[in-house]
């Protein structure tokens, strides 16, 4: 017998061999008929994988994300399968789960996919599933591995298990398909009642440009056809609100071929949306005692070696900007914070003066691969809100707890009230990964884990997450549509003080390390803008807007009335502006409704005897006839109402 725990710490002892399925069916038959994974002592396991040991079992049904994982990853191997089938002599090579579906990287050879051809690759995988074909997990000896893929004659699987270690190959069998592959699959195929395949895109072999270049078949699958129904509506909603497509139409920022790719230009609404957000947080930072610095876009690359980026970023860098002085190197910066360390090391401080709050909007630069690159989520020039805090081990909890204040304000202020912080600390598995002590590391993540408790956040730990030089709690946000994003992150460092040999007085009179805050409210400008535009749908809160209302003059009789209007608005301080075209008013509505402008406000001779305003609100509602200054107390409460005083 072996006992096995569940995660409510109840223990069963069950015979040896026992199955986690069986596990399921002898807690309950519904459960059994639901269970599609499984983990025991933290490895994926078969649901029919016998259990031999004592040991700690979790069951995963649809409704948790490594069940979902399962089930994608077992749908990516008949999506192999169909492909196999129907274009002979392919290689595939690898197909894993992604947060939304899967993927299989191919090379088609001779073969091309279009979407013309993606009804005929989902009828197939379909018609696959429907055979309710267990998977099968065997071990397989690396020289048989080597000759199986041989003489299929697929180079891409043989590179793969060249880097294996003989004794940890394993193949998933199928219906008649095998597959190179680590296991975690759902009992059969014939829990895949809905297929899609999504899209088809260009992939190079294991991301290096200088390897083949393979085609990439995106696809989702759900176990009931209503679920795909659903999610493909989503995904309609999903285009609607993309922000490349809202950016150019609410015309606040491009990008020029001749400029560079991932180098974005912002125009003049969306530079007025930037110079706000950023006013907003200068507001909040002066209340919370934070100091503004302003440093160069570059930095001479000892510094950034001895900060430790360059051996870890350098890669993913611009290369070196070279001088007409013999050895001298320059870097386009992709931090801020070693500028920020070298303005602490300008003063000597003591006890007393600490902690000191510098910030800084500071544009970074990183040379991300151009197939990465994606509107503004994925750039290579960005602008962080970038601050870094150096006080005392006694001083990092209560400055820690103020910066998350700092940041439910923010997220909040902007309409993400949906989240869930998620700390991340080291992968004890892989050291190399990080610098500094683990004594400090301990330390750190300690903090980190105790702020969140003490500010009430709903909270996850996850390994191997955290920044090479200290751990980090990141903000994970859902979207109008469910979407999770990381927004906001804040992180614990004790590696760059030493790396730079930061000091203060300490009231014994001898010098002490201080300790470094790293914080990012948005993240960056960039990434921000174009994640409040996809859960917003261009319909920005009323106080961050560009233009807050329109003033549509019936004819041009009535432009003098308007534009009297116009300065009462101003001298209110709201954003107004006249479309004095020789339109109708109709149209003019409807382009502003395609604007998103939040308020119209029509003038005629009826409002101008009487010194009213007829006021329409985005989305039809006729708010009716008011004065200015009826209008001007319905800005300023329905901003009160979001931007909370910090």
């Amino acid at each position: 017998m072996i006992q096995i725990t569940l995660p409510d710490g109840a223990i069963k002892e069950m015979p040896e061999g026992t199955t986690p399925f069986q596990v399921a069916q002898d807690i309950s038959e519904g459960l059994a008929r639901q269970v599609i994974s499984a983990s025991y002592n933290g490895t994926t396991v078969e649901t029919h994988t016998p259990l031999t040991t004592d040991g700690q079992l979790t069951l995963y049904t649809w409704k948790n994300d490594e069940g979902k994982k399962a089930f994608w990853h077992s749908s990516s191997h008949v999506l192999a399968q169909a492909l196999e089938e129907l274009y002979p002599g392919i290689n595939l090579t690898i197909g894993p789960a992604i947060d939304n579906g899967f993927y299989y990287d191919v090379d088609f050879g001779e073969h091309t996919v279009t979407d013309k051809d993606f009804k005929t690759i989902e009828h197939r995988a379909l018609d696959i599933a429907r055979g309710k074909h267990d998977f099968k997990m065997r071990s397989v000896s690396k020289a048989d591995a080597l000759s199986y893929y041989k003489e299929q004659g697929n180079p891409f699987k043989v590179e793969l298990i060249e880097n294996l270690e003989d004794g940890d190959i394993t193949f998933c069998d199928h219906s008649s398909f095998t597959d190179l592959c680590r296991g975690g699959h759902i009992p059969n195929t014939g829990i895949i009642k809905a297929f899609k395949v999504l899209s088809v895109a260009g992939a190079y072999w294991r991301g290096d440009e200088n390897k083949p270049q393979l085609t990439r078949v995106y696809g989702i699958s759900f176990p009931k056809q209503k679920e795909l129904t659903e999610y493909l509506t989503l995904l309609e909603e999903a285009k609607k609100r993309d922000h490349r497509k809202l950016g150019k139409e609410l015309q606040l920022f491009t990008f020029s071929q001749k400029v560079g790719q991932g180098l974005p230009l912002w125009l003049p609404k969306g530079a007025a949306l930037r110079e706000r957000l950023e006013q907003f947080l200068k507001k909040a930072q002066r209340k919370a005692g934070y100091e503004m610095v302003v440093t160069p876009h570059i930095g001479q690359k000892e510094l950034y070696v001895t900060s430790g980026h360059y051996a870890k970023y350098g890669e993913d860098s611009f290369q070196p900007i070279q001088t007409p002085k013999e050895d001298e190197e320059f870097l386009l910066k992709p931090m801020n914070c070693p500028h920020h360390c070298e303005i602490y090391n300008t003063s000597p401080f003591s006890y007393k003066d600490l902690p000191k709050r510098y910030a800084e909007f500071g544009t970074v630069y990183r040379y991300e691969q151009s197939g990465e690159l994606h509107g503004l989520t994925r750039v290579r020039g960005f602008t962080q809100d970038d601050a870094h805090i150096f006080c005392t081990s006694d001083q990092l909890l209560d400055e820690f707890k103020g910066v998350i204040d700092l940041t439910l304000y923010v997220l909040g202020s902007l309409g993400f009230e949906n989240f869930t912080a998620q700390v991340s600390v080291r992968d004890p598995e892989n050291p190399d990964k990080y610098i500094g002590e683990v004594a400090n590391w301990e330390k750190a993540e300690s903090a980190i884990i105790q702020a969140a408790e003490e500010k009430g956040l709903p909270f996850v730990i996850e390994e191997g997450e955290a920044a090479f030089y200290g751990p980090k709690l990141d903000f994970m946000i859902k979207d109008a549509l469910g979407r999770s994003w990381q927004l906001g992150t804040i992180q614990v460092d004790y590696n760059l003080p030493e790396r730079f040999d930061l000091t203060y007085k300490g009231s014994d009179n001898e010098l002490h390390r201080p300790v470094m805050i790293h914080r990012a409210p948005f993240g960056s400008l960039e990434r921000f803008v174009a994640l409040l535009l996809e859960h917003t749908g261009g319909n920005f809160p009323l106080w961050l807007i560009p233009t807050q209302a329109i003033i549509l003059p019936i004819s041009e009789k009535h432009e003098k009335y308007a534009e009297k209007v116009l300065n009462s608005l101003e001298n209110n301080e709201i954003r107004a502006l006249i479309d004095a075209r020789n339109e109708t008013v109709g149209k003019k509505i409807r382009e502003a409704e395609m604007q998103k402008i939040p308020f119209m406000i029509i003038v005629g001779e009826q409002e101008e005897s009487s010194n009213t305003l007829s006021v329409r609100k985005h989305g039809g509602d006729d708010l009716g006839t008011l004065s200015v200054e009826e209008f001007s107390d319905l800005i300023e409460k329905e901003i009160s109402s979001i931007l909370k005083t910090f």
